[in-house]
């Protein structure tokens, strides 16, 4: 029965795949071309729980100030459990949201029973190759795969190496996140381990990760020798691997276009060198310019994937400033689309989060106001609302309003808090368990949307909804 569901379900979006014994990719032919120019415009805060949001509004603009995503129309909670943990990786989350199904941790957008590692739980990679057998699961069709089929134009950005869970979750299909050697060979058109079901490439790709299209021989973690990046270029791409070469570009709707712009992760933005790395917004500027050129509509996903990486980390400041960026970038997707699309007649943005973190606002903190030089704002000590004074714990120490419920901050004694250390970028909020690396939450994530359809999204609904609800909002 689970088998004839699946089969059914692929069938109507026109990607048969092996588990319905169909082919690997789509039928020979003409490209074909969708019914209308729609546009559906996916942006996902990589571990951009409601607090962290909350705090980055705080941090800049004030407790009573909007950030662009809390302007969005329609509004609804999201449940992200995974298939097999009450907490979930990226990996699975954004799969969900990309394909309508629930997966296990680390898997990427395969069926429900793919297991991530074997009887042992021995991950199904080795150096960052699969080694996936062809018995475990099989791949499920994603949302950018189906637009791509039905003559959509396609992107996909990241702050994030490209290859990472979540824009891996929408080209490629592995079962462990981490063989991101084949997950890179996916994206690229005409070579092995290429995603046939790309059709001729995803139109634009923009962010990190050149490590892996590159062999080990020259500095990268590819283990054939393959140089992917020289496969993209003699792909027809036009490629850039820095800012100078990101602004010539071509934006003539007709050539592909990829950036790389770092060997792993782009850099946080409170530490990105505009005239190497462009921003999330610029990235975001220049795969709507591209995409809008073809005059086809088109999916594109949008990740401020850094987020997650420094709530990892406990560094505070890092991660509102990456959420700031990651609005930014909203704000110039809407202002881009208005005038591309006035009204927004036949455009969805979604915005939401995969997960959420243990990031917490702690204590009776008196109004703060903006971050700025010399007022740390939420990142600084909790001034009581009554006497304006320093909280002070059952040991009369000093405590920071956010604080974290596990991580690398734990402090064996608490003590003083230097108040000039909340100014530096480095400063490690204080965690309660102490862990190498803060972990994953579990609690529900927000979404917004606006324009068309965005009324669908409503109340609280889990992550495979969203896939449902974006494919119900454009008919396809």
């Amino acid at each position: 029965m689970k088998q004839k569901l699946l089969c059914s379900a692929l069938a109507g979006a026109s990607l048969l795949l092996s588990a319905c014994g169909g082919s690997d990719g789509p039928a020979p032919g003409p490209t074909p071309q969708p019914v209308a120019s729609k546009n559906v415009l996916f942006f996902l805060g990589d571990g951009m729980g409601i607090t962290t949001m909350t705090a980055a509004r705080i941090y800049s603009v004030g407790e009573s100030g909007e950030l662009t995503m809390d302007q969005l129309p329609e509004t609804a909670f999201v449940h992200t459990f995974s298939n097999d943990a009450q907490v979930t990786d990226s990996a699975p989350s954004m799969a969900a949201y990309m394909t309508g199904v629930k997966m296990n941790n680390e898997v990427i957008s395969m069926t429900a029973a793919t297991k991530a590692t074997d009887a042992d739980g021995r991950p199904y990679q080795v150096n960052y190759d699969s080694t996936c057998p062809s018995s475990n699961g099989e791949a499920v069709p994603t949302l950018l795969e189906q637009m791509k089929a039905a003559g959509y134009g396609t992107g996909v950005v990241s702050t994030a190496r490209i290859t990472h869970a979540t824009p891996a979750a929408t080209y490629a299909h592995v079962c462990h996140r981490d063989a991101e050697n084949t997950i890179a060979a996916a994206l690229v058109p005409g070579g092995t381990g290429y995603n046939a079901r790309l059709g001729d490439g995803v139109d634009v790709v923009f962010g990190g990760g050149a490590s892996y299209f590159t062999p080990k021989e020259d500095g990268g973690r590819r283990n054939d020798k393959r140089n992917l990046i020289a496969e993209f270029k003699a792909q027809k791409y036009g490629f850039a691997a820095n800012k100078a070469e990101f602004d010539k570009l071509p934006v003539d709707g007709s050539t592909k276009i990829a950036g790389l712009f770092t060997k792993d992760h782009m850099s946080y933005d409170l530490d990105r060198d505009a005239s190497k790395e462009p921003s999330l917004a610029e990235m975001t500027g220049k795969a709507i310019d591209a995409l809008a050129a073809r005059k086809k509509g088109f999916f594109l996903m949008v990740e401020g994937g850094r987020i997650d990486h420094a709530l990892h980390a406990t560094n505070a400041r890092r991660a509102l400033q990456d959420t700031v960026a990651f609005d930014n970038a909203i704000r110039t997707a809407l202002d881009k689309m208005q005038k591309v699309d006035p009204g927004l007649k036949n455009t969805l943005i979604v915005v939401t989060a995969d997960h959420d973190h243990t990031l917490n606002l702690n204590g009776y903190a008196k109004i703060t106001g903006k971050t700025e030089p010399g007022k740390p704002g939420i990142l600084g000590l909790v001034n009581d609302y009554v006497t304006g004074q320093p909280s002070k714990d059952v040991d009369g120490n000093p405590y920071t309003i956010i604080g974290f419920g596990n991580g690398p901050g734990r402090k064996d004694v608490r003590g003083p808090i230097d108040s000039a250390s909340l100014e530096s970028p480095d400063y490690l909020q204080e965690a309660v368990v102490p862990l190498a690396s803060e972990t994953h939450g579990g609690a529900d994530v927000f979404l917004g949307a606006q324009g068309l359809g965005a009324e669908n999204f409503s109340g609280v609904i889990d992550n495979t909804d969203v896939f449902r609800l974006i494919k119900k909002s454009i008919g396809l």
